[in-house]
């Protein structure tokens, strides 16, 4: 039986570590520690971790800020497990989890391993209109914690389990943010380490709340990709500009009644099928009409956001040669 660190970075959101730690209280499986790292929060949690330090075994850590890629590497340095389990601070952790992990590994050893999200019963309209975006077949978010990724499979920081021998050899994370999760997987999986999914370790993961904080997130995600890009140059695949291409299809699309109204009405009638095909799949999903129309802004806002941030970190990197 393994012994696992949680190391969970957090700025400046006290409320949405107390909804985690309360979560891990309900584990099935406990053998755990947490490790807690502030980083530079103006808004800091140590109130909130004492109501739980008779609940869990729980570290508090405050340092100035530094970013999550090594705020993480800063909890594992402290951590005494054999496994680091890795969470963002929006995420509830579902009770079966480390039971799942726990069998996992077991039946089949990873030295790294990722588990996908899911929306919660109790996420508002947008929040599950936003997770479906995220994890949908109709949107890059269908590569996602799904056995049907492309290649080998990479984890991603919101939910994810390194061994100790693998933070031992890689050092951890060697940039604070801007894609710190995919160059660290892609490391990983250099340095020969065996990494995979594990289907039932999924979290439920909030993410932002409104279209505009959302749009930032994923304008963010699409810069992050082409800065990875100055690390591992082969790791840019035509896949990951998919969104790039929606959205200078779009403003072709917007131009096309000037040069050629034909073409106009059948880019409008495929548009209409795209997003009628979403509107059905995530009302079926969730059983909303609500979360249905809302999915159609979201995943709008998914691909325009992360086509809009890679293309211009992209004509950043051109310009600089």
């Amino acid at each position: 039986m393994k012994f696992y660190s949680i190391v969970i970075p957090v700025f400046n959101r006290p409320i949405e570590i107390d909804e985690l730690l309360h979560s891990l209280t309900k584990q099935t499986f406990t053998n755990f520690e947490v490790i807690i790292v502030e980083d530079g929060s103006f808004e800091k949690c140590d109130t909130i971790i004492d109501k739980y330090r008779d609940k869990l075994d729980i570290q508090y850590f405050f340092k100035p800020n530094s970013g999550q890629g090594f705020s993480r590497n800063y909890g594992f340095e402290r951590a005494k497990g054999d496994y680091y389990i890795v969470f963002d601070s929006d995420c509830l952790i579902p009770p079966h989890y480390f039971t799942a992990v726990e069998k996992a590994l077991k039946e089949q050893p990873l030295d790294a391993y990722g588990g996908p999200d899911k929306a919660h019963d109790s996420f508002t309209t947008i929040q599950k209109a936003i997770s479906y975006s995220m994890t949908s077949p109709f949107t890059t978010g269908g590569i996602r914690g799904s056995k049907k990724h492309v290649g080998t499979f990479h984890p991603r920081s919101f939910n994810m389990g390194i061994s100790k021998v693998v933070f031992e050899k890689t050092k951890g994370y060697i940039i604070p943010f801007k894609g710190e999760d995919i160059e660290f997987s892609i490391r990983i999986i250099k340095n020969g380490f065996k990494t995979g999914l594990i289907e039932n370790a999924y979290v439920y993961h909030k993410r932002r709340t409104s279209l505009s904080q959302f749009y930032k997130q994923l304008h963010f995600f699409g810069t992050a990709r082409i800065n990875i890009s100055r690390f591992f140059p082969k790791e840019l695949k035509l896949i990951h500009a998919l969104p790039a291409f929606f959205v200078i299809g779009l403003i072709v699309y917007l131009l096309l009644p000037i040069f050629n109204f034909t073409l106009f009405k059948l880019a409008t009638f495929i548009l209409v099928i795209y997003y009628s095909a979403i509107f059905i799949d995530a009302t079926i999903k969730y059983k909303s009409i609500s979360v249905g129309l809302t999915s159609i802004a979201t995943s709008f806002v998914q691909l325009t956001g992360y086509g809009i941030g890679f293309l211009k970190e992209l004509w950043v990197k051109i310009s600089r040669g």
